[in-house]
Protein backbone atom coordinates (compact mmCIF):
# COMPACT_ATOMS: atom_id res chain seq x y z
CA UNK A 1 0.00 0.00 0.00
CA UNK A 2 3.10 2.56 -0.06
CA UNK A 3 3.82 2.03 -3.97
CA UNK A 4 3.35 4.58 -6.01
CA UNK A 5 2.69 5.13 -9.90
CA UNK A 6 6.45 5.91 -10.23
CA UNK A 7 7.90 4.68 -7.57
CA UNK A 8 8.62 1.52 -4.96
CA UNK A 9 8.21 2.86 -1.51
CA UNK A 10 8.21 0.56 2.10
CA UNK A 11 9.18 -2.58 0.63
CA UNK A 12 6.24 -2.73 -2.02
CA UNK A 13 6.99 -2.27 -5.21
CA UNK A 14 3.36 -2.74 -7.20
CA UNK A 15 0.56 -1.74 -5.54
CA UNK A 16 -1.96 -4.26 -6.36
CA UNK A 17 -4.69 -2.37 -4.04
CA UNK A 18 -4.59 0.41 -6.51
CA UNK A 19 -4.73 -2.11 -9.50
CA UNK A 20 -7.69 -3.56 -7.59
CA UNK A 21 -9.32 -0.99 -6.75
CA UNK A 22 -9.54 0.17 -10.33
CA UNK A 23 -10.79 -3.24 -11.45
CA UNK A 24 -13.52 -2.29 -9.07
CA UNK A 25 -14.28 0.74 -9.87
CA UNK A 26 -14.86 -1.08 -13.62
CA UNK A 27 -18.22 -2.31 -11.83
CA UNK A 28 -19.10 0.03 -8.74
CA UNK A 29 -19.97 3.48 -9.30
CA UNK A 30 -17.94 3.83 -5.19
CA UNK A 31 -15.38 1.99 -3.33
CA UNK A 32 -14.69 2.39 -0.10
CA UNK A 33 -10.50 1.58 1.06
CA UNK A 34 -10.03 0.85 4.55
CA UNK A 35 -6.51 0.46 5.88
CA UNK A 36 -5.70 -1.30 9.63
CA UNK A 37 -1.87 -2.11 8.84
CA UNK A 38 0.35 0.10 10.90
CA UNK A 39 1.81 2.25 8.48
CA UNK A 40 -0.38 5.00 6.95
CA UNK A 41 -1.86 3.81 3.44
CA UNK A 42 -0.11 6.61 1.46
CA UNK A 43 0.18 5.02 -1.91
CA UNK A 44 -3.59 4.25 -2.30
CA UNK A 45 -4.54 7.57 -0.58
CA UNK A 46 -2.18 9.52 -3.20
CA UNK A 47 -3.88 7.25 -5.98
CA UNK A 48 -7.06 8.82 -5.28
CA UNK A 49 -6.51 11.88 -3.41
CA UNK A 50 -8.47 13.77 -6.07
CA UNK A 51 -11.45 11.68 -7.13
CA UNK A 52 -14.66 10.70 -5.22
CA UNK A 53 -15.09 7.21 -6.84
CA UNK A 54 -12.93 5.95 -3.94
CA UNK A 55 -12.86 6.92 -0.47
CA UNK A 56 -9.90 6.18 1.77
CA UNK A 57 -9.76 5.30 5.50
CA UNK A 58 -6.61 4.78 7.11
CA UNK A 59 -6.09 3.76 10.63
CA UNK A 60 -2.26 4.15 11.16
CA UNK A 61 0.47 5.00 13.71
CA UNK A 62 1.31 8.79 13.23
CA UNK A 63 4.15 10.90 14.28
CA UNK A 64 7.59 10.22 16.04
CA UNK A 65 9.15 10.08 12.50
CA UNK A 66 7.28 6.53 12.18
CA UNK A 67 7.30 5.22 8.10
CA UNK A 68 5.20 6.40 5.75
CA UNK A 69 5.77 9.75 7.76
CA UNK A 70 1.95 11.12 6.17
CA UNK A 71 -1.45 10.28 7.31
CA UNK A 72 -2.10 13.76 9.42
CA UNK A 73 -5.69 13.96 10.44
CA UNK A 74 -5.88 17.24 8.92
CA UNK A 75 -5.39 15.32 5.56
CA UNK A 76 -8.93 14.74 3.96
CA UNK A 77 -8.37 14.84 0.12
CA UNK A 78 -8.47 17.81 -2.35
CA UNK A 79 -10.66 19.07 -5.28
CA UNK A 80 -13.54 16.87 -6.27
CA UNK A 81 -12.04 13.68 -3.51
CA UNK A 82 -12.03 16.51 -0.79
CA UNK A 83 -13.43 14.88 2.34
CA UNK A 84 -13.13 11.51 0.65
CA UNK A 85 -9.73 10.72 2.68
CA UNK A 86 -10.03 9.79 6.44
CA UNK A 87 -7.25 9.68 8.34
CA UNK A 88 -7.26 8.19 11.83
CA UNK A 89 -3.65 8.88 13.68
CA UNK A 90 -3.09 6.62 16.31
CA UNK A 91 -0.30 6.57 19.31
CA UNK A 92 1.92 3.73 20.49
CA UNK A 93 0.11 1.10 22.18
CA UNK A 94 -3.29 1.30 20.80
CA UNK A 95 -5.87 -1.78 22.29
CA UNK A 96 -8.76 -3.52 21.52
CA UNK A 97 -10.71 -1.05 23.28
CA UNK A 98 -9.89 2.03 22.21
CA UNK A 99 -9.29 0.76 18.04
CA UNK A 100 -12.60 -0.18 17.64
CA UNK A 101 -14.09 2.95 19.61
CA UNK A 102 -13.30 4.70 16.50
CA UNK A 103 -13.20 2.01 13.86
CA UNK A 104 -17.17 0.91 14.60
CA UNK A 105 -18.49 4.72 14.13
CA UNK A 106 -16.59 5.59 12.05
CA UNK A 107 -16.79 3.07 9.64
CA UNK A 108 -20.92 2.99 10.35
CA UNK A 109 -20.82 6.81 9.00
CA UNK A 110 -18.79 6.43 6.00
CA UNK A 111 -20.62 2.96 4.68
CA UNK A 112 -24.12 4.65 4.98
CA UNK A 113 -23.18 8.05 4.23
CA UNK A 114 -21.11 6.73 1.58
CA UNK A 115 -22.92 3.73 0.25
CA UNK A 116 -20.17 1.78 -1.83
CA UNK A 117 -20.70 -1.31 -3.79
CA UNK A 118 -17.64 -2.91 -3.06
CA UNK A 119 -15.52 -2.95 0.54
CA UNK A 120 -11.45 -3.61 -0.25
CA UNK A 121 -9.83 -3.74 3.49
CA UNK A 122 -6.16 -4.15 3.84
CA UNK A 123 -5.51 -6.51 6.94
CA UNK A 124 -1.90 -5.43 7.87
CA UNK A 125 -0.53 -7.94 10.29
CA UNK A 126 1.93 -5.46 12.01
CA UNK A 127 -0.86 -3.91 14.09
CA UNK A 128 -0.67 -6.90 16.32
CA UNK A 129 0.74 -6.76 19.67
CA UNK A 130 4.21 -8.01 19.69
CA UNK A 131 5.10 -7.14 16.08
CA UNK A 132 8.69 -6.49 15.32
CA UNK A 133 8.40 -3.31 13.68
CA UNK A 134 5.09 -2.45 15.17
CA UNK A 135 4.29 -0.85 18.47
CA UNK A 136 0.26 -0.97 18.24
CA UNK A 137 -1.19 -3.96 20.86
CA UNK A 138 -4.28 -5.45 19.20
CA UNK A 139 -5.36 -8.94 20.06
CA UNK A 140 -6.13 -11.17 16.59
CA UNK A 141 -9.57 -11.53 18.13
CA UNK A 142 -9.99 -7.59 18.06
CA UNK A 143 -7.62 -6.94 14.53
CA UNK A 144 -10.74 -10.01 12.89
CA UNK A 145 -13.01 -7.96 14.67
CA UNK A 146 -13.01 -5.40 12.48
CA UNK A 147 -13.89 -7.96 9.31
CA UNK A 148 -16.97 -9.14 10.72
CA UNK A 149 -18.17 -5.73 11.17
CA UNK A 150 -17.60 -4.79 8.06
CA UNK A 151 -19.66 -8.25 6.66
CA UNK A 152 -22.16 -6.69 8.18
CA UNK A 153 -23.36 -4.18 5.92
CA UNK A 154 -23.59 -6.87 2.78
CA UNK A 155 -21.47 -4.70 0.03
CA UNK A 156 -18.60 -6.97 -1.87
CA UNK A 157 -15.70 -7.41 0.49
CA UNK A 158 -12.22 -8.17 -1.10
CA UNK A 159 -9.88 -8.95 1.83
CA UNK A 160 -5.76 -8.54 0.88
CA UNK A 161 -3.06 -8.77 3.38
CA UNK A 162 0.09 -6.68 4.39
CA UNK A 163 2.75 -5.83 6.92
CA UNK A 164 3.46 -7.79 9.21
CA UNK A 165 7.39 -9.28 10.95
CA UNK A 166 6.41 -11.33 13.64
CA UNK A 167 5.85 -14.28 10.83
CA UNK A 168 4.28 -16.69 13.70
CA UNK A 169 1.64 -14.27 14.06
CA UNK A 170 1.37 -13.09 10.67
CA UNK A 171 0.27 -16.86 10.04
CA UNK A 172 -2.12 -17.10 12.72
CA UNK A 173 -3.78 -13.79 11.95
CA UNK A 174 -4.53 -14.42 8.15
CA UNK A 175 -5.51 -18.51 9.10
CA UNK A 176 -7.76 -17.08 11.48
CA UNK A 177 -9.21 -14.24 9.75
CA UNK A 178 -9.81 -16.56 6.50
CA UNK A 179 -11.72 -18.73 8.64
CA UNK A 180 -14.15 -15.92 9.95
CA UNK A 181 -14.96 -14.78 6.11
CA UNK A 182 -15.78 -18.92 5.59
CA UNK A 183 -17.70 -19.43 8.17
CA UNK A 184 -15.22 -22.25 9.35
CA UNK A 185 -14.05 -23.08 12.81
CA UNK A 186 -10.56 -23.78 13.47
CA UNK A 187 -8.97 -25.66 16.89
CA UNK A 188 -7.55 -23.33 19.41
CA UNK A 189 -4.36 -25.40 19.82
CA UNK A 190 -2.49 -25.94 16.51
CA UNK A 191 -1.91 -29.71 15.42
CA UNK A 192 1.06 -31.30 16.90
CA UNK A 193 1.69 -33.02 13.79
CA UNK A 194 2.54 -29.95 11.39
CA UNK A 195 5.71 -29.63 10.46
CA UNK A 196 6.28 -25.90 11.43
CA UNK A 197 4.61 -26.10 14.97
CA UNK A 198 7.97 -25.24 16.91
CA UNK A 199 7.61 -22.16 15.86
CA UNK A 200 4.51 -21.42 17.32
CA UNK A 201 5.37 -22.19 21.34
CA UNK A 202 5.54 -21.63 23.92
CA UNK A 203 1.48 -21.91 23.43
CA UNK A 204 0.92 -23.25 20.45
CA UNK A 205 -3.19 -22.16 20.26
CA UNK A 206 -4.08 -20.56 17.44
CA UNK A 207 -5.02 -17.18 19.63
CA UNK A 208 -2.99 -13.98 19.99
CA UNK A 209 -3.48 -11.95 22.76
CA UNK A 210 -2.47 -8.17 23.81
CA UNK A 211 0.73 -7.77 25.48
CA UNK A 212 0.06 -7.00 28.92
CA UNK A 213 3.41 -5.05 29.72
CA UNK A 214 2.66 -1.89 26.60
CA UNK A 215 1.68 1.20 27.40
CA UNK A 216 -1.78 2.54 25.98
CA UNK A 217 -0.64 5.97 25.27
CA UNK A 218 -3.94 6.78 23.94
CA UNK A 219 -5.91 8.40 26.14
CA UNK A 220 -9.63 8.66 26.72
CA UNK A 221 -9.20 12.43 26.00
CA UNK A 222 -7.18 11.88 22.62
CA UNK A 223 -9.28 8.96 21.16
CA UNK A 224 -12.24 11.11 21.19
CA UNK A 225 -10.70 13.90 20.00
CA UNK A 226 -9.50 11.53 17.11
CA UNK A 227 -12.84 10.29 16.84
CA UNK A 228 -15.03 13.48 16.90
CA UNK A 229 -12.66 15.42 14.01
CA UNK A 230 -13.23 12.21 12.20
CA UNK A 231 -16.95 12.64 12.12
CA UNK A 232 -17.01 16.17 11.42
CA UNK A 233 -15.49 15.48 8.24
CA UNK A 234 -18.26 12.96 7.50
CA UNK A 235 -20.70 15.41 7.92
CA UNK A 236 -19.39 17.22 5.31
CA UNK A 237 -20.14 14.37 2.44
CA UNK A 238 -22.85 15.24 0.33
CA UNK A 239 -24.82 12.58 -0.72
CA UNK A 240 -23.33 9.71 -2.52
CA UNK A 241 -21.91 10.70 -5.63
CA UNK A 242 -23.41 9.16 -8.68
CA UNK A 243 -21.36 8.02 -11.37
CA UNK A 244 -23.13 7.97 -15.04
CA UNK A 245 -24.01 4.91 -16.88
CA UNK A 246 -20.24 4.14 -18.62
CA UNK A 247 -19.05 1.46 -20.70
CA UNK A 248 -17.03 -0.91 -19.37
CA UNK A 249 -13.68 -1.12 -20.78
CA UNK A 250 -11.92 -4.21 -21.69
CA UNK A 251 -9.08 -6.23 -19.65
CA UNK A 252 -5.93 -5.40 -20.96
CA UNK A 253 -4.41 -7.81 -23.03
CA UNK A 254 -0.70 -7.65 -24.51
CA UNK A 255 -0.84 -7.37 -28.58
CA UNK A 256 -0.03 -10.18 -30.70
CA UNK A 257 3.36 -9.78 -32.47
CA UNK A 258 4.62 -11.72 -35.55
CA UNK A 259 7.96 -12.53 -34.20
CA UNK A 260 9.24 -13.34 -37.67
CA UNK A 261 7.36 -10.18 -39.26
CA UNK A 262 9.97 -8.08 -36.94
CA UNK A 263 12.84 -5.71 -38.67
CA UNK A 264 16.12 -7.68 -36.65
CA UNK A 265 17.87 -4.53 -36.89
CA UNK A 266 15.59 -2.76 -34.75
CA UNK A 267 16.37 -3.85 -30.89
CA UNK A 268 13.76 -5.13 -28.47
CA UNK A 269 12.85 -4.08 -25.73
CA UNK A 270 13.45 -5.68 -22.27
CA UNK A 271 10.21 -6.91 -21.91
CA UNK A 272 10.72 -8.65 -25.25
CA UNK A 273 14.07 -10.07 -24.09
CA UNK A 274 12.16 -11.24 -20.77
CA UNK A 275 9.51 -12.76 -22.70
CA UNK A 276 11.79 -15.43 -24.67
CA UNK A 277 13.99 -16.42 -21.83
CA UNK A 278 13.79 -19.92 -20.99
CA UNK A 279 14.89 -20.54 -16.86
CA UNK A 280 16.00 -23.34 -15.25
CA UNK A 281 13.15 -24.28 -13.04
CA UNK A 282 10.90 -24.15 -16.24
CA UNK A 283 13.02 -26.70 -17.63
CA UNK A 284 14.00 -29.17 -14.87
CA UNK A 285 11.32 -31.80 -13.47
CA UNK A 286 10.22 -33.03 -10.30
CA UNK A 287 13.41 -35.27 -9.61
CA UNK A 288 16.80 -34.52 -7.70
CA UNK A 289 19.41 -32.77 -9.33
CA UNK A 290 22.75 -34.69 -10.12
CA UNK A 291 23.79 -33.65 -6.70
CA UNK A 292 20.63 -33.82 -4.44
CA UNK A 293 19.17 -30.83 -4.53
CA UNK A 294 16.07 -30.00 -5.57
CA UNK A 295 15.56 -26.58 -8.12
CA UNK A 296 14.44 -23.95 -5.74
CA UNK A 297 13.73 -21.50 -7.66
CA UNK A 298 15.42 -18.36 -6.04
CA UNK A 299 17.85 -17.67 -8.62
CA UNK A 300 17.19 -18.42 -11.93
CA UNK A 301 19.77 -18.66 -14.58
CA UNK A 302 18.63 -17.72 -18.00
CA UNK A 303 19.85 -20.03 -21.03
CA UNK A 304 19.96 -18.56 -24.50
CA UNK A 305 19.51 -20.97 -27.26
CA UNK A 306 22.40 -21.10 -29.67
CA UNK A 307 22.02 -21.68 -33.07
CA UNK A 308 21.95 -25.51 -34.15
CA UNK A 309 19.70 -26.25 -31.16
CA UNK A 310 22.56 -26.59 -28.26
CA UNK A 311 22.08 -24.12 -25.15
CA UNK A 312 24.73 -22.08 -23.52
CA UNK A 313 24.34 -20.57 -19.97
CA UNK A 314 23.60 -16.90 -19.61
CA UNK A 315 23.60 -14.87 -16.86
CA UNK A 316 19.59 -13.75 -16.34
Amino acid sequence: HHAKKSEASGFCYANDLVLAILELLKHHPRVVYIDIDIHHGDGVEEAFFLTDRCMTVSFHKYGDMFFPGTGDLKDVGEKTGKYYSVNVPLKDGVDDDAFLYIFKPVMQKVIETYRPGAIVLQCGADSLGGDRLGCFNLSLSGHSRCIELLQRYGAKLLLLGGGGYTLRNVARCWAYETSRVLDVNLPEELPEKDRFIQYYGPTFEMAHKQCNNMRNLNDDEYVQKVLTHCLQVLDELPAAPSVQAHHVPPDYKPPEVDEDAKDPDVRRSQEEIEQRRVYDSALADDSDDEDGRRHSGRAPRAVKKEEGGAAGGAAG
